[in-house]
């Protein structure tokens, strides 16, 4: 199978956070060494717009075969149409079928290869459409509002409230592995009714949006080679 790590130049929450040194590494370079390791990934590719981000993925051991253009890499650009876009350019420039796919974002450092072997493992199993890592939600989601600008507290669901140990557990995507069939990609949606959770733990679960969430994770590796 191919993994696809997206990978764009901006950044608005964390700049440059994609090649930012995190623990003395740029960030991409934590994907691209768990995706190498992975023994039922074939091939690394880094989508990106960036010559800098392409220039280090290769040194780590990834692929960068062109650049994406820059109208898929802007803020409102959807996700789902970088994945056709490289799938499509690999197929044409290669005369390769392309089937399936793993999607990896390098703003997932702590996954490693066991957890994108294990996605793939039950992909393979199901015969599944998708399956998405999923990370369990500690606080129930009937907890949640909205917040109006006043300040003032919005409901989002109907009923009253529960103790916690009535409400069924929950989970939320996690934003570290991702496995297609081209054909749901195609229909540019992420579920059908054959998709899957592969269910990580918190920790390794880390998904960096900011620079709190990169200091977090830096301390998850420092204490981790230190342990």
């Amino acid at each position: 199978m191919i993994a696809i790590i997206p990978a764009r130049g901006g950044s608005k929450g964390l700049p440059g956070k994609n090649i930012r040194l995190l623990a003395g590494k740029p960030l991409i370079a934590y994907t691209i060494e768990a995706a190498i390791k992975s023994k039922n990934i074939s091939r690394v590719i880094v989508s990106t717009d960036c010559p800098e981000i392409a220039e280090i993925a290769v040194q780590y051991g990834a692929e960068n075969p062109f650049l994406r253009p820059s109208y898929l890499a802007t803020d409102n650009s959807l996700a789902v149409d970088t994945y056709l876009y490289t799938i499509q350019e690999l197929e044409k420039k290669e005369g390769i079928g392309i089937n399936e796919i793993a999607i990896l974002l390098p703003t997932a450092p702590l996954r490693n290869s066991d957890d994108i072997d294990s996605a793939i493992k039950l992909f393979y199993e199901k015969n599944a459409d998708s399956v998405i890592s999923y990370c369990q939600e500690f606080h129930p989601i009937s907890w949640h509002k909205h917040v109006n600008d006043e300040g003032k507290l919005i409901s989002i669901f109907d009923g009253n409230l529960k103790n916690r140990q009535e409400e069924k557990t929950t989970y939320f995507p996690n934003g570290s592995i991702y496995i297609f069939k081209k054909s749901t990609l195609q229909n540019k949606v992420y579920y059908t009714d054959n998709s899957y959770a592969y269910i990580m733990d918190r920790k390794s679960s880390v998904d960096i949006d900011n620079l709190d969430d990169f200091e977090y994770a830096e301390f998850l590796i420092n204490n981790k080679k230190h342990s």
